[in-house]
């Protein structure tokens, strides 16, 4: 799931078994995977749109697996609203199948070439070695060869993300490149929106524009209706895999619509969201965002909370989770040596760069880099200090995008929320979400004071934190224990951590796990690098 550097093309049965690759369980509530399925869409069409067609191809693959074929069966998706959701993400599926057709022999091109110049220049090798001993001079045709894989290399690079480069050496890039990205995304919204389209047009050409040639008849088949049933889609993205067209594909077109004339399951439209009045939102460097109608509102469901538990008035230490031991980090805030490193180009374009994983997971999945702007903190804990002060813990999402397979945070918001000494909960999460969907934001984590306590994550932080890291494997959770003048950056371990929460049953704010390294460090030697520069904005959503 997570973007690599490329190293050579890939068959689509080869990212196939890749896509199919990923742990479900359905102990997380079916609103978490409903929204890790939006993210997963985002980060397909960012992909796509970078030159990173297998990348992309992989993330629709995967998509579509998580709809068809795991969440009708997660024990949540039989209620009435789940399965609104449910019929809505269906439909997300079967406009993406012709994505997938077109990516399909593109890809085996590719590859297929890529096999072909390698045969050539094993066997261009073999006739040289035989003809070494008669000859000084490599023949022409083996340096022919030789510089057709050094150019299919360089092809495939840059259609998979060009030039490789390291994050902890490259963060004044780095910061250059997602200014420039975040900047151009921000103007192609306001020119969307003040083209006066409506909501739902809105929200389809966003999701094309990532597409380009898609773009035009993604939003023209807005409202067609669709209708199948669940066996048929698997059936038909199978069939694409293997290189043969599915019935409604066969029919001719310029873009192949799904039709099952003798269907019995009909997708209703998901009824619209009341209007409502748009709320006053600040912001530390951009504009008010009210200045701009939110876009069209998703029939998703709502993304992590924290369970409901019982609090304690008392704390007892033994059940406290200890936060890991690691050396001492002293947090350099002196240029990157990327000052030295090769001067910037004059034209930033996110396909020309990737940035390599910059950590692993336990189970030696990749980790992309996550680049936080250092001055976030001493921003949120400026925001909290009244709660700080009333002795009331105080939350915000760490939200962001995707550029050059890194992630950066580039907007802090502050949810309407309740609190006690040892709890923040969110309040109405719908305009949250509404917000960071209208705003094509993808939730990289979260943040927290704890107002007297040290620095750590509680039980109580662990169950919220593993809706995060199921969304997506990278999420943070940043805890400030003022009082202490100490805070962190965490995510869990996985295994065992993950598995370990996700599986837990307990209640009560503290209790204890078997498992005593839950929880792990990210901030290097982690994925994620403070980036001097990196400009975020901070929307304070509360009504008082």
């Amino acid at each position: 799931m997570n973007g690599q550097g490329r190293t050579q093309p890939m068959s689509v049965e080869q990212i196939v078994e890749l896509a199919e690759n990923f742990e479900y369980n359905p102990l997380v509530p079916f609103k978490h995977w409903s929204r890790s399925a939006g993210t997963l869409l985002k980060e397909a069409g960012i992909y796509h749109h970078e030159g990173n067609e297998e990348q992309a191809y992989l993330l629709l693959f995967r998509h579509a697996r998580l709809i068809l074929d795991k969440l009708p069966t997660h024990p949540e998706a039989r209620s009435k609203e789940n399965d609104l959701v449910l019929q809505q993400l269906r439909k997300d599926v079967l406009r993406n199948i012709s994505k997938l057709e077109t990516l399909r022999p593109r890809i085996n091109k590719r590859f297929d070439r890529y096999q072909a110049i390698l045969k050539e220049r094993s066997q261009a090798k073999a006739a040289h070695t035989r003809a070494f001993a008669a000859s000084r001079r490599v023949s022409a045709d083996d340096t022919h060869t030789q510089k057709g894989l050094s150019s299919l290399s360089t092809d495939s690079a840059s259609a998979q993300g060009a030039e490789t480069l390291s994050a902890g050496e490259n963060r004044d890039l780095a910061v250059k490149l997602a200014h420039k990205e975040i900047r151009r995304r921000a103007t192609e919204r306001k020119a969307t929106r003040h083209a006066a389209v409506t909501q739902e047009e809105e929200q389809e050409r966003r999701t094309a524009s990532s597409w380009g040639e898609w773009e035009e008849a993604s939003t023209k088949d807005t409202h067609t209706k669709i209708q199948d049933t669940l066996s048929s889609d698997m059936h038909n993205i199978r069939m694409q895999v293997s290189g043969s067209k599915p019935e409604a594909l066969q029919q001719g077109g310029s873009r192949p619509v799904v039709k099952t004339p003798k269907s019995h399951f009909v997708y209703p439209t998901v009824p619209q969201k009341s209007s409502r009045e748009p709320q006053a939102y600040s912001s530390y460097s951009a504009p008010d965002p009210t200045s701009e109608d939110l876009i069209a509102k998703h029939a998703t469901s709502l993304p992590p909370q924290r369970p409901s538990k019982t609090p304690n008035s008392k704390l007892e230490d033994a059940f406290l989770p200890q936060r890991p031991n690691k050396e001492a980090i002293t947090y350099d805030r002196s240029p990157s040596r990327s000052d030295t490193a090769s001067p910037v180009p004059q034209e930033l374009k996110p396909s020309t760069f990737t940035f390599q994983p910059s950590a692993y997971l336990e189970n030696g999945s990749p980790l992309r880099t996550i680049f936080l702007p250092p001055d976030l903190r001493h921003h949120f804990l400026s925001i909290a200090l009244p709660n700080t002060k009333a002795n009331l813990e105080t939350c915000g999402i760490l939200c962001g995008t995707l550029i050059s397979n890194a992630l950066f945070i580039s907007k802090l918001v502050i949810p309407e929320q309740t609190s006690t000494s040892d709890t923040c909960e969110t309040v109405n999460e719908s305009d949250l979400f509404d917000y960071i969907d209208g705003e094509d934001l993808m939730i990289l984590g979260w943040i927290h004071t704890h107002p007297t306590q040290t620095c750590f994550m509680s039980s109580r932080d662990l169950h919220t934190h593993s809706g995060y890291q199921v969304m997506m494997p990278e999420s943070i959770a940043i805890v400030c224990a003022p009082s202490k003048a100490d805070w962190g950056v965490f995510r869990l371990t996985d295994p065992p951590g993950m598995k370990t929460v996700l599986n837990c049953t307990q209640s009560g704010l503290f209790h204890p796990h078997a498992e005593s390294n839950i929880y792990t460090d990210a901030l290097r030697p982690g994925h994620v690098y403070e980036a001097k520069g990196l400009e975020f904005d901070v929307v304070d959503m509360r009504r008082s």
